[in-house]
């Protein structure tokens, strides 16, 4: 690691910059300026995405190393300024400190170390926008410029354990139809009443094919709407369903299936987020399993989704600190991370 290459006050300085999903622009053009000072190499820019490669293109093998500037809006429940970095018992607290900026911190001391010895890939280094929203303005938007890509380390908070796959989403907007009526008589429709049996069904329908990693496709109602005042009986009751695919269905396949099985009318937001999977016997697994790291299967979804490559999602930090208050990163978790990423990628043939 360069001895000039503050990634703790790097953190610290991006703790206090709000980055809100489609917000980034400032953290953008900090952490821009940042690596251009780093020596990291000619920083590129298309929206509030920020890449650098170790070498001109030629005939090697790619490798994308990515983590995400974004994060979600503070929890209720904090009791510490979430714009203001904290250091405290080996901790760093602070709103995106676990998720993503661990990871972001261990991969940019990874692409130092490896940048400039001999490797039989090359690497690019990749910071991005809008993953906790999924949106087209993040690494969808860079993948185009940079060309080919071989394989990619997606950086998450994993406990570097390696999630080898990982569960899609569908989010589904459904509704169920009554006629509307007197409460005080028998009258009507209830379009709530009508959504019970669609709800229930969600609730405990079991499809048939399980993945070893992943498990059972996962459905959630996890949002209900209807009436408009108390004596009216409702002629429409909307509700939200979340999808978690397990890689056994193809997202069109699996819409399908549910739009066959429920009386209500149902509407996907997109089948985009698939889920995604990496054989056991690809190098970088075969690697990681030598060196100790457990493979699992992810229930949460990351950049991992939008990538036509395959990748492993792994980086320092719990899953279950991010989205949460007084979210924090174990400083020595870090450091870790950069020993295992660099002796994983160090000499990796693909």
């Amino acid at each position: 690691m360069q001895k000039d290459m503050d990634t703790l006050g790097l953190l610290k300085k991006l703790v206090s910059i709000p980055s809100f999903s489609r917000e980034e622009g400032p953290a953008c053009d900090f952490l821009e300026g940042w690596m251009k000072e780093a020596g990291l190499g000619e920083v590129h820019r298309i929206g509030n995405n920020l890449w650098v490669e170790s070498s001109p293109a030629d005939d090697r093998p790619v490798i994308l190393l990515n983590a995400h500037i974004d994060t979600v809006r503070p929890a209720s429940g904090y009791t510490r300024d979430p714009f203001f970095a904290t250091e405290e018992d080996g901790r760093l607290y602070g709103l995106g400190t676990n998720d993503d900026g661990g990871s972001l911190a261990a991969l940019i001391q990874v692409y130092a170390l490896l940048k400039d010895t001999p490797q039989p890939y090359r690497l690019i280094l990749s910071a991005t926008a809008e993953e906790e929203v999924s949106g087209r303005g993040g690494l969808d938007l860079l993948l185009p410029e940079i060309g080919r890509v071989d394989f990619g380390i997606i950086g998450e908070p994993t406990g570097m354990r390696m999630a080898v796959a990982e569960k899609g989403l569908m989010v589904l907007d459904c509704v169920s139809f009554g006629k509307s009526g007197h409460a005080a008589r028998n009258e009507g429709v209830n379009a709530i009443y009508e959504a019970l049996g669609p709800i229930d069904w969600f609730r405990n329908h079991v499809f048939d094919r399980v993945n070893d990693f992943l498990g059972p496709v996962k459905m959630t109602v996890t949002q209900i709407d209807a009436g408009t005042q108390h004596n009216v009986v409702p002629d429409r009751c909307t509700f939200v369903v979340d999808v978690r695919p397990n890689g056994m269905y193809t997202n069109p396949e699996l819409l399908a299936m549910i739009k066959d099985s429920v009386n209500c009318e149902v509407k996907e937001r997109s089948t985009r987020i698939d889920s995604s999977s990496l054989p056991m016997d690809h190098p970088a697994v075969v690697r990681g399993l030598s060196l100790g790291l457990e493979p699992f299967g992810s229930p949460t979804t990351s950049n991992q989704a939008v990538c036509p490559f395959p990748t492993l999602k792994i980086g320092p930090g719990e899953s279950s600190r991010s989205h949460s208050a007084d979210e924090y990163i174990v400083l020595d978790e870090i450091s870790e991370g950069v020993r295992i990423l660099t002796e994983l990628l160090n000499g990796l043939e693909l």
